[in-house]
């Protein structure tokens, strides 16, 4: 790689080296574009030195799956960064399901000096400001890049604190104590009922003689939303200490103030239930455990971006960018905003796609590359066949149910089909508004209020597929931007859609479609034609 001195002109500033930056400067470098990842610290991935705090991450890590294709393997990998060479992958590092945090930064460290990608430490980005061509990017040792667009993978950085009266008091979960013994027989709240909320509270559980852990919204569980974001169930062990009545507590309630009274907190708490009760409750320790913020401190005015009414993301077009600064694009956990609690873009094994999909959209936007896709026979037999291809082997859909899709557009005078990779759903909505198009996702189906009591549609009840509730394929068809309708693909308990009621369905449904298609062109030529003879008297 080209060294890349003070002051050059790029076409790509990546600021952030942690997964998303190092996915980012993958994919654009590949292209041989001139790209720079600036990262503030000594090390990729700097933030799994320090988070989470007690060590262990929740992403799985699954070795042994009984399959040989990479591709399909990555379903079940959620730490390894996506390459060509499907190398170098996490779980040459660790066979652990639940692996060290520090075993991320070794990872990472290697996947950026395999790849060769241009990194440069120690660089803490002071301003990044808008010019007449692009962006000025201010390092505070005084070195400066510019480039038409930036890449920003910051991450979210800064702990998120809730305007709670006396919050000041309490102690943050980027500082607080992880000796037990600093806790034991002591009452503790916790603000929060997330991961890392219920990750200290399983922490103190051994030492402390109390804990309560209180946000006003009800707690989600991830084996209930399928959204992994919510709690998870290796940091769910609290939870018997509650319903069998151990002393600990989980508390819908609003947090109105917290005060020192000389031994310790009274917290004024108002119950979300209960006609919005309001008690003090008396304990020796508050711990802030709310999450984080996108750090917007180092835009210029010039540049700042738009933000979501809560503060904590930036607003984003459907190809992430910035919708008032033109060129700025996001990249990782901050894509969230697009699918917020919905889907995983908050995580590696989520963003990683959505970083390829932003790549691809940047190379055929600026650089003529287009955007990845293959030719499909002409038919319902010959799409059917590209479509199952997808449906059984693309992690990407896969990772990101519902949201990423594969799309075949269709052009019948033309007797073509083409499949375009992974692209978003509201992607696709902007950009493809004419013509007839198909788009194959992954979906759950119906909610369910008990995930481990469903029944499931019959192998030979092919026409209910739609009330599957496991993760199933779905194709949707468009005209002209317009959904017309869909077809659902009988659930599997093995995911592997290869049976004749899964494919012969869907081949008649495309039979349909293009006997639908060559209808409405028919219709189409035809008045065409009678608006020319109008028109010439």
């Amino acid at each position: 790689m080209e060294s890349i001195t003070n002051n050059q002109s790029l076409d790509y500033v990546i600021i952030g080296g942690g997964p998303a930056g190092l996915q980012a400067a993958y994919f654009l470098a590949k292209a041989n574009l001139r790209v720079l990842v600036l990262e503030r610290a000594a090390e990729v991935g700097a933030f799994f030195r320090q988070y989470p705090r007690h060590r262990k991450l929740i992403s799985i890590n699954k070795v042994y799956t009984g399959v040989s294709d990479p591709e399909t393997n990555m379903r079940w990998d959620w730490n390894s960064l996506l390459s060509d060479e499907y190398a170098p992958l996490f779980k040459d590092f660790s066979k652990e399901y639940f692996p060290a945090a520090d075993t991320i930064l070794e990872y990472l460290r290697c996947f950026a000096e395999q790849h060769r990608l241009p990194v440069e430490l120690n660089v803490s980005v002071s301003r990044v400001e808008r010019t007449e061509a692009g962006f000025e990017i201010h390092a505070e040792d005084g070195r400066t890049w510019r480039a038409p667009r930036v890449v920003v993978a910051t991450g979210m950085s800064r702990e998120n604190v809730p305007p709670i009266p006396g919050v000041e008091l309490c102690e943050r979960y980027s500082t607080m104590s992880l000796d037990q013994g600093d806790f034991t027989n002591q009452k503790v709240l916790i603000v929060g009922k997330g991961n890392s909320a219920f990750e200290t509270a399983d922490h103190l559980t051994p030492s402390a003689a109390v804990i309560h852990l209180a946000s006003p919204r009800p707690l989600r569980m991830a084996w209930r939303t399928h959204f992994v974001g919510d709690l998870r169930a290796v940091n769910n062990n609290v939870l018997d200490t509650y319903q069998l009545k151990l002393q600990n507590a989980i508390i819908d309630a609003e947090i109105a103030e917290i005060r020192h009274n000389g031994k310790g907190f009274s917290v004024d708490i108002r119950y979300s239930h209960a006609d919005g009760e309001v008690e003090t409750l008396y304990y020796d320790r508050v711990l802030l455990c709310t999450g984080f913020r996108f750090d917007t401190s180092f835009f210029a005015d010039s540049c700042m971006p738009a933000m979501t009414s809560c503060g904590r993301l930036p607003l984003q077009t459907s190809a992430w960018e910035s919708p008032n600064v033109p060129g700025l694009f996001f990249a990782g956990t901050v894509m969230q905003q697009r699918d917020h609690k919905k889907y995983m873009s908050a995580f590696i094994h989520g963003f990683r796609y959505n970083v390829q999909a932003l790549a691809h959209h940047l190379l055929a936007s600026h650089h003529d590359i287009a955007w990845p896709q293959q030719q499909l026979t002409f038919s319902a037999r010959g799409i059917a066949k590209g479509l199952l291809g997808e449906m059984n082997q693309s992690s990407a859909i896969w990772q990101q149910p519902g949201f990423l899709c594969n799309l075949v557009v269709l052009d019948v005078e033309q007797r073509s089909a083409r499949l375009f990779a992974h692209m978003p759903m509201d992607y696709v909505h902007d950009r493809f508004a004419r013509g007839m198009t198909l788009a194959l996702t992954l979906e759950y189906g119906p909610h369910q209020p008990d995930p481990f009591n469903i029944d499931r549609v019959h192998r030979s009840d092919v026409d209910r597929a739609a009330e599957s509730t496991f993760l199933h394929p779905v194709i949707r068809r468009f005209e002209d931007g317009v959904l017309v309708d869909e077809h659902h693909v009988l659930e599997d308990l093995a995911a592997e859609w290869l049976e004749p009621e899964h494919i012969n369905p869907l081949v008649q449904y495309l039979q349909n479609a293009l006997t639908l298609n060559s209808s409405i062109t028919a219709i189409r030529e035809a008045d065409a034609e009678t608006e020319l003879a109008t028109a010439t008297g």
